[in-house]
């Protein structure tokens, strides 16, 4: 059972006070710099506590997956994700507003902590400086949030006035870049392992989590050689931490599970304290959900291998497209739900979904899929990430991992090959690993077979799809390839249950249109730049 440590609930002391901080131009700071504050490591831990709280949303994990070419957002617009999938948003949308001042509150948090929590003298110093560590590390992780979306943005290490964030310009992107290794590198230094915290403060950040989010840093700056010589500190040295493999892939997500061997770092929550109910608007209507709105798509289906190990359109693979989804990759099956599929319940019964017309023998036929209804628009459901323990309307305390070790063998094995050095050892070490993991059984779905830095390209940001899929990755690892402008232009498809004469009956869900001149970069929001006149825009808007 989950503990209700200090950590987990203390940011309730401090979140109203936050709660009304848009933009660069917060509320005021006196209600931590006052010298009456500053008197106990409790009243520190708290407005660190409140800094870990604003570090990430369950709405982007999840919703982020809808702006790539996994998922279709496909009523309301949840987090902007319908709007940035098809390319219809300009600098007023609301999640670019939100987001940028989602995380410039994370940043003042941390900088108001750094600057005061030295007046706390009776703290232990040990203590002092890991706590220090973990502000660095939660606004070296907002800056990385900040400089991915937007390229260039205004870095600062101190907290600002209102005057001065209205006259605040962009620092170019490389800058910013700079800071968040070197923030990171610093805060190593005084991190624990993982194994070292006690039950009461797990999920805290670790050693471990600092190097893991180096890695992700490097990766998406194409640092090839930085990104493998990172990851291996977390592969051959015990020393930054204790990760493996957790032994199950379905199990990895489930509760009974949390804090497993793989778990690097991840969001927290707590019972009847802090939830989410994404699953209510995820998971099958026939299962208790109220509606769908957010579908995977069949062009995340279509990328899960047969178990053999070829692609479903390779000569041999033995796919059938009347009967699609047997003999595949087995993580297809813990994370998308199609027609026909047996759905766990929590007494241990099975649900089976029908998402296909006339296939279901009830009288309802809640997931049938039909234009208009509030079922899939896609004919597929989720199932990564149902917490079977979940109160009414899908209200969950599950823990959503941010960085796990599979992702940094996925990054091991995408620099290794950029680097020309994708060998049959790395692979045992990454894929194969990854795949038997999985439930891979087939030797060429396991072994190695020497191939073309393009070949060995292809496979290696498939594997890191299908491994993560629906965990809100994909949509920074096709910007960074620059591959959104072919994946995001385009239909997004569902199941074959559509007119035969158009796609091959594929259900078109959703029209996307990706410009390559501007939407690699969201552009600065409107309300900001009608704030602060220096702040300066991203091409093409």
């Amino acid at each position: 059972m989950k503990k209700y440590s200090t950590y987990k609930t203390a940011f309730l002391v401090l979140l109203a006070s936050l709660s009304a901080c848009k933009k660069l131009d917060l509320a005021p700071t006196n209600k931590f710099t006052d010298s009456n504050f500053w008197t106990t490591t409790e009243k520190a831990d708290a407005v660190l506590n409140t800094a870990y709280s604003q570090m990430f949303s369950n709405d982007y994990f999840f919703y982020n997956e809808g702006a790539s070419d996994n998922a279709y957002n496909g009523r309301g617009d949840n987090q902007g994700a319908a709007s940035l999938a098809a390319g219809t948003y300009d600098p007023s949308l609301g999640r670019i507003k939100q987001e940028w001042g989602f995380h410039y509150s994370g940043i003042k948090t941390c900088n108001i902590f750094l600057e005061n929590v030295d007046r706390v003298t009776a703290m232990d110093a040990t203590l002092k400086a890991r706590m220090k560590a973990e502000a660095r590390f939660i606004r070296a992780f907002h800056y990385f949030m900040l400089e991915t979306w937007w390229g260039d943005v205004p870095l600062f290490d101190k907290d600002i006035s209102i005057d001065q964030s209205k006259s605040i310009a962009r620092t170019p992107k490389a800058q910013v870049v700079d800071f968040v290794l070197k923030e990171l590198d610093a805060a190593t230094t005084d991190l624990p392992v993982n194994t070292a915290y006690k039950d009461a403060d797990r999920g805290r950040i670790t050693k471990g989590a600092a190097i893991a989010l180096k890695a992700r840093v490097l990766l998406y700056e194409s640092r090839w050689q930085e990104v493998a010589t990172t990851c291996e500190k977390l592969m051959n040295d015990n020393s930054n931490g204790t990760y493996s493999l957790f032994p199950s892939y379905e199990g990895l997500f489930l509760p009974q599970n949390e804090y497993n061997s793989e778990v690097i770092f991840d969001l927290e929550f707590v019972p009847d304290v802090r939830t989410y109910s994404n699953f209510f608007d995820m998971a099958p209507l026939a299962v208790g959900a109220r509606l769908n709105a957010l579908a995977p798509t069949q062009e995340l289906v279509d990328s899960y291998l047969m178990e053999n190990g070829k692609k479903i359109t390779d000569t041999g693979s033995g796919y059938d497209e009347n009967n699609p989804y047997v003999n595949r990759d087995p993580r297809l099956t813990n994370t998308v739900v199609y027609n026909g599929y047996k759905w766990k319940k929590p007494d241990n019964s099975v649900q089976v979904i029908y998402t296909k017309p006339g296939d279901d023998p009830g009288a309802t036929k809640p997931d049938e899929y039909a234009p208009g209804k509030v079922s899939s628009p896609t004919a597929y459901y989720t199932r990564k990430y149902y917490d079977p323990s979940s109160a009414v309307n899908f209200q969950s305390a599950l823990n959503l991992i941010l960085i796990r070790y599979a992702d940094v063998l996925l990054m091991y094995a995408e620099a290794k090959n950029e680097l020309g050095q994708l060998d049959a050892g790395v692979w045992d070490k990454t894929i194969k690993a990854l795949r038997t993991r999985a439930g891979f059984t087939d030797a060429p779905a396991l072994n190695f077979a020497a191939g073309s830095q393009t070949d060995l390209r292809e496979i290696v940001r498939n594997e890191r799809r299908v491994e993560l899929a629906m965990e809100g990755l994909r949509v920074f690892d096709i910007r960074r390839w620059h591959t959104a402008e072919t994946v995001l232009n385009g239909w997004a498809h569902g199941a074959k249950y559509g007119p035969a004469s158009v796609d091959n009956g594929y259900i078109r869900a959703n029209l996307r249109t990706f410009d390559k001149g501007k939407n690699y970069l969201w552009p600065i929001p409107r309300d900001e730049r009608a704030v602060d006149p220096n702040l300066t825009q991203n091409p093409g808007w």
